[in-house]
C-alpha cells in the first residue's frame, strides 16, 4: 500500500457509472456524475438545438437537459420508469443528460480502457473518451465534459441569462 492507503489495484482503476442507450451501454467517469435523478420532463425552451430537451432546477440552478440518444444520434426512445437523468458536472456547470437506465458504479482496470478508434468520425469522434471492456461486454465511455458544444451552449446560456433577467424582473 502506498502512503494514502490506497493499494496499487486501486490506483490503476477507474470508477464509471454505467447507463443504457437503447441496446448500448455506455459509461462517463464517476467524478463527472454528481448524481442520478428520476425523470422529470424538463421546461422546453424555444430556438434551441434538438437534442436539447429544455431545462430543469436543480439545487437552485437552472441545468440545460440533453437527450444523449438524440445527441450522439441514436434513435429517439419512450420514457419509461427506469429513464433516469444524469446531473453531469462540465468545466461549464451542470447539464443533465437523459438516459434509458443506470446501472451500477463499476471499477474497470484501468488497462481494460482503451482509446476509441481511429476511424471513428464526427459526432463519434468529438464524445467518445474511450471503449471499457466490463465483464465480457464493451462499454462506450462518454466525454461528458464535450456534451455541449461551445456554440450551442452559448446559444443556450445566452436563453437562460433572459430567462434568469425575467425572473428577477418579476421578482422586483
Amino acid at each position: 500500500m502506498n502512503r494514502k492507503g490506497a493499494t496499487q489495484a486501486q490506483l490503476n482503476t477507474q470508477k464509471l457509472v454505467t447507463f443504457q442507450l437503447g441496446v448500448d451501454l455506455f459509461a462517463a467517469d464517476v467524478l463527472s456524475v454528481e448524481r442520478v435523478l428520476r425523470y422529470t420532463p424538463p421546461n422546453t425552451v424555444p430556438d434551441v438545438p434538438k437534442w436539447i430537451e429544455g431545462v430543469l432546477e436543480h439545487r437552485g440552478k437552472i441545468m440545460p437537459v440533453v437527450d444523449l440518444r438524440k445527441r450522439i444520434e441514436l434513435p429517439e426512445f419512450e420514457i419509461t420508469p427506469e429513464t433516469r437523468i444524469l446531473v453531469l458536472t462540465t468545466p461549464d456547470g451542470l447539464v443533465g443528460g437523459v438516459v434509458d437506465a443506470v446501472h451500477e458504479v463499476a471499477m474497470v482496470p484501468a488497462d481494460a480502457v482503451s482509446a476509441p478508434p481511429k476511424l471513428f468520425r464526427g459526432v463519434a469522434a468529438d464524445f467518445v473518451k474511450g471503449i471499457a471492456r466490463l465483464r465480457d461486454q464493451l462499454i462506450v465511455v462518454l466525454d461528458v465534459e464535450r456534451v455541449l458544444a461551445s456554440t450551442d451552449r452559448i446559444a443556450l446560456e445566452q436563453f437562460m441569462q433572459a430567462m434568469n433577467a425575467q425572473e428577477l424582473a418579476g421578482r422586483g
